[in-house]
């Protein structure tokens, strides 16, 4: 049963990781129906950054964080300027597809050239001393990990809900046309929303890297699992994410030790083909309904 639990615990932690990377997909989705593939890379670059400003700069690892996240708007700006709005103005369905892909490699190949292509150690600013959490050892980085996702997806919703300009992304999310008509920029709503997901990437990037190793390849199989929860869980429902990210990272933990770590990636990826087959809103999406 303490076996059980641990796992438990290490599972939620890398749920809330990708709930975290898959919760910058529906941001972008909600205002311009579009995604960022190369999410995964931005996480991979706020890791990096991070890394720089702590490991060699000496910088306090928590004043690292909001440098780590104005990095990362910055970076989100520019992936919607260069790959996504020309390919909104002229309506290509396949261009910001290809776009976002090809900046991530991008991304990749430049973190390569100044990183170098070895993982490196991100120094924890935690004691790495498991703690005793009901009679399970858990690590004091997951609990950092865990309440870090929430108050991020918690404060993004507290912008869109309370404040001017979060509303003004989730009238452009209700009806972009219309949102157009009373006055908002969505060019610049959609630019925000892009840099808004690169941020939550780039801090889920300073939340796992003390658990895991940097290097620059880091990010594509977490932004490949972050977007199966979101299909998983629902682009269209921030709390179908976090179930999704939960039931994701449960079941590698318990698959890898209960089984093989050969087989950790198969129950999600059997779960995403089963949701896809029978419900491809997602387990707690809504279907779109189109007018014509």
């Amino acid at each position: 049963m303490e076996i059980l639990l641990q796992l438990i615990y290490s599972g939620v932690a890398l749920g809330m990781i990708y709930a975290v990377i898959a919760f910058g997909y529906q941001l972008t989705f909600a205002t311009s129906d579009t995604l960022n593939f190369g999410q995964g890379e931005a996480l991979m670059l706020g890791a990096l950054v991070g890394l720089t400003l702590v490991d060699r700069l000496g910088l306090n690892y928590w004043l690292a964080i909001p440098i780590v996240g104005a990095f990362g708007l910055l970076q989100g700006a520019l992936v919607e300027r260069i790959g996504v709005r020309p390919a909104i103005k002229i309506k290509s369905e396949f261009g910001w597809i290809m776009s976002t892909i090809a900046l991530g490699i991008i991304f990749k190949n430049v973190a390569e050239n100044i990183w170098g292509r070895d993982d490196l150690r991100f120094p924890s600013p935690l004691p790495e001393a498991p703690m005793k959490v009901f009679g399970a050892n858990v690590l004091p980085m997951e609990l950092l990990v865990i309440a870090g996702a929430v108050l991020m997806m918690l404060a993004v919703e507290f912008f869109n809900r309370k404040t001017i300009y979060g509303k003004a992304v989730v009238a452009t999310f209700n009806d972009r046309d219309a949102a157009k008509l009373m006055g908002i920029n969505t060019g610049l709503v959609i630019t925000f929303s892009y840099a808004l997901s690169s941020l939550t990437a780039s801090f889920a990037g300073m939340l796992i890297a003390p658990l895991t190793l940097t290097g620059a390849t880091m990010g594509a199989v977490l932004g490949l699992k972050a977007f199966a929860v979101a299909i998983i869980g629902g682009l269209t429902s921030g709390m179908g994410i976090i179930v999704g990210g939960i039931i994701l990272g449960v079941a590698e933990t318990t698959t890898g030790f209960y089984i093989s770590t050969g087989y950790k990636d198969v129950p999600g990826l059997v779960l995403l083909l089963l949701v896809l087959a029978v419900k491809p809103a997602g387990l707690f999406g809504k279907s779109a309904i189109k007018k014509v």
